[in-house]
Formats: C-alpha cells, structure tokens, sequence
C-alpha cells in the first residue's frame, strides 16, 4: 500500500481540494469558481477543473471578496469537519487593507439612530447647510 511518502506524492484534483478545505460549500461551486480564472496555482492561472494539486503547491484565489493565498500541506481525502479542513492548508495570505477613517462629516451623517429612516425635509435641509458651509 501507501508508504510515510504516499501523502507527499498524491496529487488531488482542484475542485476537490477547494471542497475539502471547505473554501467552497460544494464542488459545482469549486467549478464555477475555478473555470472564471480567479484561482491560480504557483503563480500560473487555470481554469481546469481537474489541474492536480498537492503537497507544497500555493494557491492564490480571489475569494468572498479578498484575496486568499494558501499553502497546501495535504491534498485530503474526504470533506471533514472544520478544524480537519484548516489542517489541509497554511493560510499566508497578505494582510487587509485597513479600512480608511471616515471625516468628521461622515461620522456626523453615520450617527444617524438605527431604524429612524429618511431623513426629514428640516433635517434635510440642515444637512445641504452644513455641506455648503464646508465649500468656503
């Protein structure tokens, strides 16, 4: 059978490790996601389905709206719980952006009450004054 160095040698398609690792809630969707070119395997694009993937290879995806770059350490074997997942990659992605502070302005509009809706004509009105105040 399989020696300590079958796990370094095997090889996984790429739909089934991002199901695996759980990056996507299910292979029609790895699919989908790979065939738009949005993932990339050592640098190189791909848009096969069946690209082989293993130990070692890094992958860098544009996923739920950040980019997301992995080290596979185990192309798996079955879709487990979580923490089996997480154990199949090293995440060594690049931070995030820190988002940018919002101006005095914007915190003022921001503070509106949660669920007091639109803003009244007045409160319209006081708002058009404080912006055109700002223009001299």
């Amino acid at each position: 059978m399989g020696g300590p160095d079958s796990a370094v040698l095997r090889k996984e398609r790429l739909d089934r490790f991002l199901f695996f690792s759980r990056a996507v809630k299910s292979r029609t969707l790895a699919q989908k996601l790979i065939e738009t070119g949005a993932i990339r395997v050592n640098s190189e694009k791909t848009e096969r389905t069946d690209h082989k993937v293993g130990a070692g290879d890094v992958l860098t995806m544009s996923l739920h709206g950040r980019i997301l770059v992995w080290r596979i350490l185990d192309p798996g074997t079955r879709r487990g719980p979580a923490s089996e997942a997480q154990g199949l990659y090293e995440d060594i992605s690049p931070p995030m952006p820190p988002k940018p502070e919002l101006s005095v302005f914007d915190a003022a509009i921001a503070e509106r009450p949660a669920g007091s809706g639109r803003p009244t004509k007045k409160g319209r009105r006081d708002t058009d004054r404080l912006i055109d105040s700002d223009d001299d």
